[in-house]
């Protein structure tokens, strides 16, 4: 295949988790959007909270890039959605190497392997709480570990005065990395979370007004011409592609209990020419009466179950179609298709019933990692067999379950997990978000 041009970016990254790259990304979105540049987004890694913020920040829509679970067609049709784009920002997940044990489809998983691949220099958000020239010694380690990786330079946040940063600029100048901005402590300058993560953006109260600071704080503090002439590429091979519809009309539940699909499949199917039909449950909406296929996503049911539960309109049309087409739900999704949902304080609220499944938030555990899953039935226009890499990330345990499971579900390092959903007649869900069909030869 030729090479084509592909548009400079930048991926802002950090040492670990917590570091402030969030708000340093949202602010440089914002703040360059204003200065009249089209500025592409996108997420490294699996996350399906962080993309609505970007597109708040920027105006476009962003899109997960993840080398474990995403074959090179996939990547490079996701890579493909910056046209008209004058600037790319990536958002780096936990830390920059932070990947799994055992390379998935093209990579570890690791925010490294995708700067690599796209020629994206990284940009470091280094927290220099407590420290002030050893700070210099961790940005080395990070620029120098890898010598194909190309280091922009790094961003210092947290800083506590203005000797601070002459001490901390002290460092990074006698390594040679170069400081693109210092930002100073502020503890107001920060978005709310919950057990999942950020409070989704929708939910957000003065969302705009959040980002215009975070832009604001910025620009007063971070070099921004420095910035957009540190973006670079690598060149990318012609082609690519999104993923196919599972149906042709899809009944797609959109609202603050149910918004955890990967944009990249929305987009992959409309593009093959589906119908995507949305629906509030929270709003008690039925799902189209025309659809082929009613997918329910993850999201936060358990913080809604009792507007679930006396959703009559929706969960009769729920139960209305799963007689004669196909029902899947994702985490959530599945387990809104339960008998029931036992909420934090041990309150039980029944759901659809179209499945022999009872969760529970009051019993929590942590369930996180990539998944890879062989299905055992289909779900709708995925046929039996079909292998899928993606997701699981939730609180609730499952009390009970007495269908037949629905896939043979793994972890990244091949181990068997215990959580495989489960199907009664044309009802499928599990706990697994899907990110992409794994090919038969990559599966292997």
């Amino acid at each position: 295949m030729s090479a084509r041009h592909q548009t400079p970016g930048l991926m802002i990254a950090a040492p670990a988790s917590g570091t402030g790259k969030t708000t340093v990304m949202l602010g440089l979105l914002r703040a360059l959007t204003e200065d009249g540049l089209a500025v592409q987004p996108f997420k490294s890694g699996p996350d399906y909270i962080d993309p609505a913020f970007h597109r708040a920040a920027s105006g476009r829509p962003s899109f997960n890039l993840d080398s474990w679970a995403m074959e090179d067609d996939l990547i490079a049709g996701i890579a493909a959605q910056v046209g008209g784009a004058d600037m790319v920002l990536a958002e780096g997940s936990m830390g920059l190497f932070d990947g799994v044990a055992s390379k998935g489809a093209s990579g570890n998983g690791a925010s490294a392997d995708m700067a690599r691949r796209m020629g994206w220099p990284i940009v470091l958000v280094l927290d220099v709480s407590g420290q002030a020239q050893s700070a210099a010694a961790t940005a080395l380690g990070f620029s120098s570990l890898d010598p194909g990786l190309p280091f922009a330079g790094v961003i210092l946040n947290r800083v506590a005065s203005p000797r601070h940063e002459r001490l901390v600029r002290k460092g990074m100048e006698a390594v040679g990395i170069p400081v693109l901005g210092a930002l100073p402590r502020r503890g107001d300058l920060t978005l709310p979370e919950r057990h999942l993560g950020l409070v989704q953006a929708v939910e957000h109260p003065d969302l705009d007004r959040a980002i215009a600071e975070f832009a604001a704080f910025l620009r007063a503090h971070v070099d921004l011409d420095a910035i957009r002439l540190a973006a670079g590429a690598a060149p990318q091979a012609d082609g690519g592609k999104l993923p196919a519809p599972p149906a042709q009309r899809i009944a797609m539940a959109r609202d603050p209990a149910f918004s955890f699909i990967y944009p990249h499949l929305i987009e992959g199917w409309r593009r093959a020419g589906a119908e995507i039909l949305p629906f509030s449950p929270l709003a008690d909406q039925a799902p189209a009466a025309h659809a082929d296929l009613v997918w329910l996503p993850g999201g936060y049911p358990e913080l809604h179950a009792g507007t679930i539960a006396a959703a009559t309109t929706f969960l009769s049309g729920l139960r209305r179609h799963a007689e004669t087409r196909p029902v899947h739900g994702e985490c959530g999704g599945y387990m809104v298709l339960g008998q029931g949902l036992i909420d934090k304080s041990g309150e039980r609220h029944r759901m659809a019933g179209l499945l022999g499944l009872v969760t529970s938030h009051a019993q929590r555990k942590m369930h996180l990692g990539y998944r890879h899953a062989e299905l055992l039935v289909p779900i709708s226009g995925l046929a039996a067999g079909t292998r899928l890499r993606g997701h699981e990330f939730h609180y609730s345990t499952i009390v009970e379950q007495s269908d037949a499971p629905l896939a043979l579900v793994t972890d990244a390092e091949g181990a068997a997990v215990a959580e495989s959903g489960s199907h009664r007649g044309h009802v499928t869900g599990s706990y697994f978000h899907m990110i992409a069909p794994a090919s038969c030869r990559e599966a292997q």
